[in-house]
């Protein structure tokens, strides 16, 4: 296949593999891409390296140009460079994918490839985006429930064996064994219990959710905490002539103070004065000062009537958006780093779990979400409910809060637990442990959205599967690039 027709057909793979992410959520697209893809790379068996990279490139830079164009609500170079960046992976990928499809049974090499592929733009650089993996697009369908059992990792691996099911009865025809495959992994999908762990109780959650003051750039200093204790207030009042269920405890949401109230005497004391008067703890999201004037926290604290306690430090800050790495180097080259993000947050170093009253949170603060470990390991640490914390005012009327929701309930069907999500403007909402949506603020208003939690103990498969299968398939993949590669040198000598 000639560049002529490959690179175009990289990019309309790319378009289609975008469409199963919110806002369209177009299900089985993103398999339906990763199926072309396949086809694609088995096309350039004997093409350059140069050309084989290049489609993985295109591809890259469609998907990823579409799925993340809500980056440009913030900075549009932040959004080309993170674009260019990651795209980079999946020219590698779609480097090793031609590689393995030369070997036997490459369905299982292949989707071992996709996942390595994924866990590499995780992790690198710097934090990774974990964001427009291919499980997440199980969401609402029969494939969602291997979440439970193998994790999004595992999911991911799932998604790509329908793929090339899809992709076995478009090429060789073989429409027996392909149409076989993809109704096997979805009837073991709709059989998998989703969310089945051990209960503990239940509690009474209320979740504020304050609104922001107009457009995110202009915000007067002050003004969203303001908010936050006025809708806290007026839940107050409501609980005051029984118009509202007593909570167990109060969530706010990322950045809801937007000065450190522990520097603040008058913002710590409402914050008490509020808690007092509620009669139960408040989990305080907020910008709190770092060991430097150049350095703060992002993080979520305990707060009751006699202060502030335990705290959670958001362990996956944002690069280029919370910090700036080289910033003695950029900030001579890009001025607005200094001026637009003038201290760099730090990174938490401790499991998010804390403890408010009897019942043990396992707290998440916006992208963490996203990373498995960070929910893992509350999990592991006894978290009985999952808090998301977000504010995604910057990124209102994008896609983004639907994106991030999604994963949310996701995370429910994986972990088997409740997920609470407090935002600033929305999405707020409550998640139960089969991933479905109890309840949704409205946007872009001041909301308390007041439920009643089950509590869960125990693991579900997932919290022990999920790590030791996807290290297990990005060694595999590694294997099967070095024996495809070798493979090819062989047929080509002969």
């Amino acid at each position: 296949m000639s560049a002529r027709t490959a690179l175009p057909t990289a990019a309309a793979l790319g378009l289609v593999g975008a469409g199963g992410f919110d806002p369209w959520s177009i299900p089985f697209a993103t398999v339906l891409s990763v199926a072309g893809l396949l086809w694609l790379a088995r096309r350039l068996d004997d093409a350059s390296r140069r050309l084989v990279v290049g489609c993985g490139l295109i591809y890259g830079l469609v998907f990823l140009g579409v799925l993340i164009w809500w980056m440009n609500a913030v900075s549009a170079g932040a959004y080309v460079a993170l674009v260019l960046a990651e795209a980079v992976f999946f020219g590698v990928v779609m480097l090793a994918l031609r590689s393995v499809l030369r070997l036997r049974a490459w369905p299982l090499w292949a989707a071992a490839v996709w996942v390595a592929g994924e866990w590499a733009r995780s992790s690198f650089p710097f934090n990774g985006l974990p964001w427009g993996r291919i499980g997440h697009t199980a969401i609402d369908t029969p494939i969602e429930s291997y979440a439970r059992l193998i994790g999004i990792s595992g999911t991911s691996a799932i998604m790509v064996l329908l793929a090339a099911a899809v992709m076995t009865i478009v090429e060789q025809g073989q429409r027996v064994r392909g149409v076989v495959a993809i109704a096997g992994l979805t009837v073991v999908g709709l059989m998998l219990p989703v969310g089945l762990v051990g209960s503990a109780g239940t509690r009474q959650v209320a979740l504020v959710q304050g609104d922001t003051p107009g457009d995110f750039q202009s915000w007067p200093r002050g003004a969203i905490f303001a908010l936050h204790a006025e809708e806290t207030a007026r839940f107050a009042d409501r609980l005051d002539r029984g118009e509202a269920s007593q909570p167990d405890m109060v969530l706010w949401p990322e950045n809801a103070t937007d000065t450190d109230p522990t520097a603040d005497p008058r913002a710590s004391q409402l914050i008490s004065d509020l808690s007092a008067r509620i009669g139960a703890p408040i989990l305080v999201g907020g910008i709190f000062n770092g060991p430097t004037p150049t350095t703060a926290y992002n993080a979520g604290v305990v707060w009751d009537a006699s202060g502030p306690g335990e705290r959670y430090v958001k362990r996956r800050p944002v690069p280029y958006g919370e910090y700036v790495p080289f910033r003695d180097t950029l900030g001579a080259m890009v001025p607005a780093f200094d001026r637009e993000i003038p201290r760099d947050m730090l990174a938490g170093d401790r499991v998010g779990t804390l403890d408010i009253g009897d019942t043990r949170i396992g707290a998440t603060i916006c992208y963490d979400i996203a990373y498995d470990d960070v929910v893992r390991d509350a999990v592991n640490d006894g978290a009985q409910v999952i808090v998301v914390q977000t504010s995604n005012a910057a990124f209102t009327s994008t896609a983004q809060p639907e994106q991030q929701w999604d994963i949310s309930r996701l995370r429910a069907i994986e972990t088997g637990r409740w997920v609470l999500v407090p935002s600033t403007n929305g999405i707020s909402g409550v998640v139960d442990a089969h991933g479905d949506a109890v309840q949704r603020s409205p946007l872009n208003v001041p909301a308390t959205l007041e439920v009643e939690v089950p509590l869960a103990s125990g693991r579900t498969p997932a919290a022990v599967t999920a790590a030791p299968l996807e290290y297990s398939l990005v060694t595999l993949a590694l294997l099967g690039w070095v024996l495809g590669a070798r493979r090819g040198r062989t047929t080509r000598e002969h």
